[in-house]
Parts: structure tokens; sequence; C-alpha cells
């Protein structure tokens, strides 16, 4: 906190600085009392007038409702009377006819993040003989189109058990949405039990595994199958829950509370927790799974938007199950952005400390001011910042009042700058602090001066975007966006700044600059630093001008980029991929390898690019257990189907790209006219001898025999076993000489060409 604001204007020979103790002073603070008073006022209100706004032990707040006029259309709620306490159930209270539970009760609504918490039935929990197939329903009384979704990130599909595959489909069979496969090894036939050494297992693949979910039906079909070499019953349950839940559920059943040895009893399955996401204007994608809609949903028109209150911004809520928007109060403020007077001021001074607030602190609208007491001088947001003056004020008498009018407007104006210059740059502070020492603990020692060699202001960031005008923007997605900006070195760079508030991106964030401040290769795109005075921090890239492999794929044109450039660039990201799996320190696998990650200069020069979900792989082992995560369609299903995660994943990806080159379609959404996905539908017309039938015409027209090598060298790349795919370092060898074997049959050709004609 600065010193003490002087103010020296002589008036009629007075300074009038002395006269502040008896004038100004007096009045600054009766100004200051009215604003905190203003500030304690009862609760926000959670609902509209005359609506109930609790169900049992379950807080029911706007836009959802359980009596007539209480909700927006789709948010209503049934307040079961019949339990003791009442439970809150999801919709009307009645399940689907083909959903196994008959009516799902809500534990939680959170507005912070648009999520709610409700309990359902599992898809199945039971013993069966092997070598059989089954098949059950799942669903939640929801209608699809509706506002809700199963959230992307919580909640997943789930199976435990040993000698056991079940599938997640819609109920007409459309297609595979999510899948697992258990097969536990010999010494893990009592995945059950605690570890000796009394560890927790994981939910890994090996007992229990677990997978996302990539499209949301109000109802799922599952088929389950068994199978065991030693033909006994087998128990199992398959589920569809909460991911940190499945998690401490397998901590408790196998781990340190039970004695080696024995067995802890069964769990209670009958219900199990999911997380639903919800937002207004909710719509499904066209292709679900796709790439999320880039176009903001927040209603232009202020009337027309569900976000009521003055003091509540609007989030895009788009991902790739659905777009729409949810709504929050602005910082400074809580409660329900949903109704006009829902968000109110929060009164920091009521815990200071937490604020970092030290010394004398006044309460103020979205903000509050935190200064020295009177008599002392120092830094009030430090503890013991705070020291006493060694002379006071001095004291005069005699002024007109309309020189204290003018001098109070003068002073008020100036102190209201100062606190929100000042509680701007506190919060820079604040997050710079949190972003840096989590950014130092993932990097390796000798690259812990990154700090120093990358770190760039938020002042600067500002500039070089014109305060992030939307003229600069490049594109983005459903959680951030892409800028284009000019340091004030006149370097021209790409900014990506993120929307959304929440962990997992920040995770990213700092894994990608761990990651990209370690490597140096041509075609891999630069990273020449980052901000951290943001919430969510911001990474600053060399730009590249001319846009990504998917904008120059999938255009409304018959002919898009030559057959010749397709397998130069083909060549140069399995370079780039055999350089992250070889020729690092620590290998590192990319784990998200798509078309909309290849980034093309202008001379169509491969820059790889999002390294937020890559992983490093210890050099003595094969792979890691992970969080499955990636893009649907380019998904290693090994990988999908157990968590382990090897370089062979990134090999998976590249052959469906290979693909994507050699016929143009989109991995992502593809579906053939008898429901097969890309992949399947190529590999069985290369199998059939009936290419021509998927290939791009363009690549029929300008490709030769090659076509053929890559269609068969993009067919073992997607083999499902990882352990039957080649290495990056083959794949790359085989390409080189492909293309080299084309440009000298190319070569020959013009020679011959040449030569008849002299």
């Amino acid at each position: 906190m600065p010193e003490p604001y002087h103010f020296h204007l002589v008036v009629w020979g007075i300074n009038i600085m002395q006269l502040a103790a008896v004038a100004v002073l007096p009045l600054l603070a009766l100004n200051l009392n009215l604003w905190a008073a203003a500030a304690e006022v009862d609760a926000p209100p959670m609902g509209l007038p005359g609506c109930p706004t609790t169900c049992g032990n379950v807080t029911v707040p706007y836009p959802f409702g359980i009596s007539a006029g209480c909700f927006l259309p789709g948010f209503n709620l049934t307040c079961d009377h019949a339990y003791n306490p009442p439970r809150l159930l999801l919709g009307d209270g009645d399940g689907d006819s083909n959903a196994v539970a008959a009516s799902v009760q809500v534990t939680d609504i959170n507005l912070d993040n648009a999520t709610m918490r409700v309990m359902s039935s599992p898809i199945l929990t039971q013993t069966a003989h092997p070598n059989t197939t089954e098949l059950y329903f799942w669903g939640l009384p929801v209608d699809e189109g509706g506002p809700y979704v199963l959230s992307y990130d919580q909640t997943k599909f789930i199976l435990v058990g040993c000698g056991v595959m079940a599938t997640l489909s819609d109920v007409e069979f459309n297609g595979v949405f999510s899948s697992c496969y258990n097969r536990c090894r010999m010494e893990d036939r009592n995945h059950w039990l605690p570890t000796e050494s009394g560890g927790c297992s994981e939910c890994s693949g090996s007992g229990c595994c677990q997978a996302p979910i990539y499209e949301f039906f109000p109802s799922y079909s599952v088929g389950f199958s068994s199978f065991h070499p030693d033909g006994e019953v087998l128990t199992f349950a398959v589920l569809v829950a909460e991911q940190s839940w499945i998690e401490g559920l397998w901590c408790r059943m196998a781990g340190s509370s039970w004695p080696f040895g024995t067995r802890p009893p069964p769990p209670d399955l009958s219900m199990v927790p999911v997380v639903l996401e919800w937002a207004m204007n909710s719509t499904p994608p066209e292709y679900p799974g796709s790439i999320p809609d880039y176009n903001s949903r927040c209603p232009v028109d202020g009337a027309s938007s569900a976000c009521k209150s003055n003091h509540s911004l609007c989030v895009d809520m788009n991902n790739i199950v659905r777009s729409g928007y949810s709504c929050r109060c602005s910082t400074g403020y809580h409660g329900n952005p949903y109704l006009n007077d829902g968000c109110q001021d929060i009164d920091e001074c009521a815990n200071p400390e937490y604020y970092g607030c030290y010394g004398e602190c006044i309460n103020m609208p979205g903000t509050f001011l935190c200064r020295c007491p009177h008599g002392s001088h120092g830094n009030s947001s430090v503890s013991h910042g705070c020291v006493k003056s060694s002379t006071g004020l001095s004291i005069g008498l005699g002024v007109g009042s309309g020189a204290m009018v003018f001098l109070f407007s003068l002073g008020t104006t100036i102190i209201l700058r100062k606190i929100k210059a000042q509680r701007k740059k506190k919060l820079r502070e604040t997050f710079f602090k949190q972003n840096h020492g989590q950014l130092l603990q993932q990097l390796v020692c000798h690259m812990a001066d990154i700090g120093k060699r990358m770190i760039v202001t938020l002042d600067e960031i500002e500039k070089a975007t014109n305060n992030f005008d939307k003229s600069r923007e490049l594109g983005g997605g459903g959680h951030g966006t892409v800028y284009k900006g000019i340091l004030s070195t006149q370097h021209v760079v790409a900014i990506k700044k993120s929307k959304i508030v929440i962990q997992r991106e920040i995770n990213e964030f700092i894994n990608e600059v761990a990651i990209l401040s370690q490597v140096n290769h041509r075609n891999i795109v630069k990273l020449l630093g980052c901000c951290l005075e943001t919430e969510v921090p911001l990474l600053i890239y060399e730009f590249i001008s001319n846009g990504t492999l998917y904008s120059h794929l999938h255009i409304d044109a018959p002919v898009s980029i030559s057959w010749k450039d397709r397998l130069s660039i083909a060549v140069e990201t399995a370079r780039a991929l055999t350089y992250l799996h070889s020729l690092v320190s620590m290998p590192i696998i990319h784990r998200d390898i798509k078309s909309p990650n290849i980034l093309l200069d202008d001379n169509l020069t491969v820059k790889l690019s999002d390294f937020g979900a890559s992983r490093y792989i210890p050099i003595d082992q094969e792979g890691i257990h992970t969080t499955v995560q990636g893009t649907l369609g380019y998904l290693d299903p090994m990988y999908h189907s157990t968590g382990h995660l090897t370089e062979k994943s990134d090999v998976y990806s590249f052959g469906v790209l290979l693909i994507e080159l050699l016929t143009r379609k989109k991995p992502a959404s593809y579906r053939s006219s008898q429901g097969f996905v890309l992949v399947n539908h190529f590999l069985s017309l290369l199998s059939e001898n009936n290419l021509d039938e998927i290939l791009d015409p363009q690549v029929t027209k300008e490709g030769d025999g090659e076509v053929v090598d890559i269609a068969l060298l993009a067919a073992i790349c997607v083999k499902f076993r990882g352990d039957e795919r080649p290495t990056m370092r083959q794949v790359e060898m085989t390409l080189e000489s492909i293309q080299a074997s084309k440009e000298f049959s190319s070569d020959v050709t013009d020679d011959d060409i040449s030569s008849e004609i002299i």
C-alpha cells in the first residue's frame, strides 16, 4: 500500500493540507461508512418472489424451481415429501421407460460452475458366468437437446471386475461412444485386496477401468461380455458415475484400512453419483464429438439474456457434446446472476486477511479499500506492514465551504482511481505468485530461470492485442481464443487466452510451458513467452500465418492442397513426433495428434502445436497410466479402454491423420452409410481392394503407386494392439523412402520428356 494520499492546493494563501484532518477526512470517512453500510444487506435471493428455494437439505436456486412459474423451461424439479427429509428429484420425478432408475435424486446444484450432482442407479452389478454377452439400458429422465449433458470432465463410464468388457452406445447402436476392457494379469487376480505395502490401487485398466463419454443421450444401450480362462463365476459392476467418487471407492476397496489378506465388505452400489452440466440455450452440435463451435452463444441483446443481475457476466459453455452459455456473478460479487438483484457485493472486510488486507479495511461496491490506520504509514497488504508515523498532521482552521467541497470531490475521485488501480495490481501479483509457483514445480531444475527469460507482463500483452480487440481474433474454441499481437519489439505473435477458469486448463497451461520450453525443432511451434498475471495464464507463440491443416483440407471446394504437399506434411509431422519420442532427454507423448493441431506457414511447413495434453514418459518405462484424454476419432482405442498411455498411442493418431490426408474425411464426425467410423470403413475397403470408393478424387488423380503404400502404412499404424504398430522412427523412415521414390520417379519422367523433345 502506498503512503497516505496528500493533496497540496493553495487557496487564498492557505495550505489546504492543514484542513484535511478537520474537514475532508470526516466527510470521506462518512462516505466510506455509507458504502460499508450499503453492503450490509441480507443474503442474496435465490429464487423468484414467493417461490420455495429449498427441498430437504438442498438449495434450489433459480432458474431451477419446484413450483409452477418458479423455473425456466427445462429446469423443473420435484420435491418428494414421501421421504424424511424430503428428496429433490430431477424433472417430474419419473424415469424414462428404458432407464434403470425410476427417479434421479438431486443432491447439489452449483451456480458458479453450472453443474448438478445427482444420484442414479448403476447399470448393473451382479455375477455372471463366463463367455456370455448381455444387453442392458441406462438413462436419465431428461429430454435430448435439453439443458443437461453428462459432465465430460467429471463423469466417466466405469467397469469393475476381471475378464469383462462393456460398451456404451445409443439405444439404436449407431456407433460405440465409450468402452471399457479389463483383462487382469494373474498377479492382479486379487485386485479387490489392498497391496502388501498398504497402498491404494488405481482405476487404470487392471480390475477397474474408466473411459470418457463423448456423446450425451437421455438413454444408452450397454453391451456386456464376460470371458475368463478359468471358467469361474464373475462379479462385476458397470457404472456411469462421478470420476472422483469411483476413485475414492476403489481406494477404499483396495486401501490401507483393511489388513493385508482380508477382503473388505462389498461396497454399496445401489445409488451412484453422476455429475451433469447445464446451460442456457443448449443445443447439440451438428456432429457430436467434433471441434466445438467457435462462435459465442452469449446473447448480444441483454434483454434476452438469462443473466439478469447488473453485476453478472455471460460464460460460453461450448464443448464437444453441446453449445450454450451460463451466467456468473462478476468479481467482487456473489449470489444468483439469474435474478435482477441476485449478485450482491462481497464484504471482503468480514475476512480481510483472506483478501490480503492487514490494515484498516473499508468495504466498497465490488471491491474494498485497505489502508494503514490513521497515524501510521507503510504497506497494509502485508502483515505488520503499517508503522506509526513520527509526526501527525497539522491542524488548521478557517476555510470556505466551497473549497472543502471541491477538495472532497477531487480527493474522492483520486482515491477511487487509486483503489481500482491498486486492486488490479494486487490481483496481478496474486495470480503471478500462484501461477509462477506452480510453474516452477513442474520445470526441471536447469530450466527454473524461465520466469526471468520468458515472462511477459499483462500490460505488454494488452498493448500488443489492442486490449484484446475482437478484430485481432485468429480463432478459438469453447474454452479460449487466440489473438494476433504485435509486441513492442515488433515481433508478430499468437496469444492464447482462456475464457473459462477451471483447474484442468491451468494444469494444461503449466504442462505446455514445461514441455515447449525444452524442445527445439523446426516442425514444432515455438513458445516465446507466457503471462502469469491473469487467473488462467496466457501463452505467447510464434505467429504461424497460414492456418491449420484442418482448415486447408476441409474446404467447400473439389480441390484442396496438392497430394505432393500432403505427403510432405505427413513426413514433417512424423519427424516432429520422432523427435518427441526419441531425441529429447525425456520422451514426450503428444496425446492429441489431429489436423487442427498442425499449423502451416506460408510454405506449408508443419508446426506441431497444442501440447496441453502431452505427457513425459520416463526412459525406463514403456508407458504410464493416466486419465484418458484426446479427440474422438483420433483416439487410440487401446489407450481409451485401459488408460495405459504409450508412444504407440501417438502412432495410432498419426495413422488416422494419414487416412484423413488420403480421404479428406473428418475423423471426428465421419459415419458411413453402414454406420462405420472412418478408420473401420477405410480398413474394410482396403481389405476389399476397393479404396477408390473412399479416397479423395484429387489424390486418385495426382497420386500413383505411393498412395497404396501410404494406405498400407496407415493400416499398420491403426492396428488395435499397440505392440503391433511401428514406432514413429520406423514410420518416418518409411514415409521418407516413399517421398524420395516419388520425387525420383517424377524427375525421371521429366528427363524422359525432355529427351523426347530434343
